[in-house]
């Protein structure tokens, strides 16, 4: 069906934002996007694009019922760091999803990450990856026609932004890590990319599979790996272990990432059934994923 409109979350953040610039690609779909503050840069950006954007909060449910009324699709995604999210983002999640269904929504894409805590059998507390694997449940149990789940990768955007590189102990630049810098375990891309698998889910229709797993991945790296590409690139940096008790103390929110790292080297970034699931996202996305190197390339010179 032509000109179907869909509903998308966090348009102006990185993940929604890729999953806009993807659907303006495909002239079947007509593009509306809810803003918190519909008079920004961003929010006007995107109108003079030709997106429908509308004032809406994801705790106001009133607003988000106007976001998904008329819909086929709907991309869904929280964002744990957003302080009125962090300690509720099941929550709204779920609710998010319980309202999209109610108003009609036909397809609706999750986008998720594995549940740490279960797969650990409890020894590995990640709620930023947690907090979503939970609105999984609640999804599925919807009964949508379709849905699909998608889980974006480590961001390489992390590496200019939250996980730039810093002074270590030793005196050199880089990054201090509580895990093995040679574990390959870290399934990482660029965020922006997640946008290319939505699409292609929304216009696939029921040619997917229902409840279909999307891996968005540019690679599987080590920190050795990432420091090796840009290394090479004339940066000089490295990857520095250090004991998990001395990196709970480098700056606050360190115990959440300590865990998280462990729980990749043990289980890896999208866990057990990562090779299946990043499979079904490159069957969908023929021309593929950005890889690191490339990646830094433009986003890092040194």
């Amino acid at each position: 069906m032509a000109d179907q409109v869909i509903a998308v979350l966090g348009g102006t953040g990185a993940q929604g934002g890729g999953v806009v610039d993807a659907l303006l690609k495909r002239p079947q779909f007509r593009v509306r996007v809810a803003c918190r503050n519909a008079s920004s840069d961003a929010a006007k950006s995107l109108e003079r694009r030709g997106v429908e954007v509308l004032k809406a909060d994801l705790l106001e449910e009133e607003s988000m019922r106007r976001v998904f009324d008329g819909a086929y699709g709907a991309f869904l995604v929280t964002n744990f760091w957003d302080p009125a999210q962090m300690q509720a983002e099941t929550a709204i999640g779920t609710a998010m999803v319980k309202l999209a269904r109610a108003v009609g929504v036909h397809h609706l894409i999750w986008s998720t990450l594995p549940d740490s805590e279960r797969l650990s059998g409890g020894r590995f507390k990640v709620s930023h990856f947690t907090g979503k694997a939970r609105v999984d449940e609640a999804v599925e149990g919807a009964r949508f026609p379709l849905h699909t789940f998608v889980q974006a990768p480590m961001y390489f955007q992390n590496f200019i932004q939250r996980m730039s590189p810093q002074p270590l102990p030793n005196g050199g630049r880089g990054w201090a890590v509580p895990m093995d810098p040679a574990a390959r375990v870290m399934h990482a891309g660029d965020v922006t990319e997640v946008g290319r698998a939505v699409a292609a889910a929304f216009a696939a229709a029921d040619k997917l599979p229902r409840g279909t797993y999307l891996d968005v991945c540019g690679g599987v790296y080590s920190w050795n790996d990432f420091v090796g590409s840009l290394n090479a690139l004339g940066h000089q940096l490295q990857a520095l272990r250090v004991p998990p008790e001395a990196y709970d103390n480098l700056f606050p929110g360190a115990h959440e990432l300590r865990e998280m790292f462990q729980y990749y080297e043990e289980f890896t970034y999208f866990g057990p059934q990562n090779q299946q699931r990043i499979a079904a996202a490159n069957a969908l996305v023929p021309e593929g994923f950005t890889g690191f190197a490339d990646w830094a390339k433009v986003h890092m010179k040194p």
